[in-house]
């Protein structure tokens, strides 16, 4: 007499289980996609930026390819640029972290 019991409540708890689990994936699925924000270079600048300073301030690897420069800047200089309220200086340095990485310094530093 108590196994079909048994049996009953077993099969009552694994559809229980099966429906939670499906809507705990329906609910995981249907979440907003919020974006991992990366965290940029912090701190203060060298007298001569190099060129590990610079793929710090690009948030890029020291041999990243200059398509990967290039991205890089541009989504950095989005967020700062100066028409946008943002900094002159910080822009400076992020075009001169760019000229590093690509190898177009002259050697001058920045203009501030």
């Amino acid at each position: 007499m108590a196994t079909p019991f048994l049996a009953g409540l077993a099969v009552a708890a694994a559809a229980l289980a099966g429906r939670y689990s499906i809507q705990a994936w329906q609910a995981y699925k249907a979440r907003p996609v919020v974006p991992r924000m990366r965290r940029f270079y912090e701190g203060g600048f060298q007298q001569t930026m190099t060129r590990r300073e610079a793929a710090l301030i690009l948030g890029v690897r020291e041999n990243a390819p200059p398509d990967k420069v290039k991205e890089a800047h541009k989504k950095v200089m989005v967020a700062n640029h100066p028409d946008a309220g943002g900094s002159h200086y910080l822009a400076s340095k992020i075009n001169e972290a760019k000229d590093v990485m690509l190898g177009k310094t002259k050697g001058g530093g920045s203009a501030f």
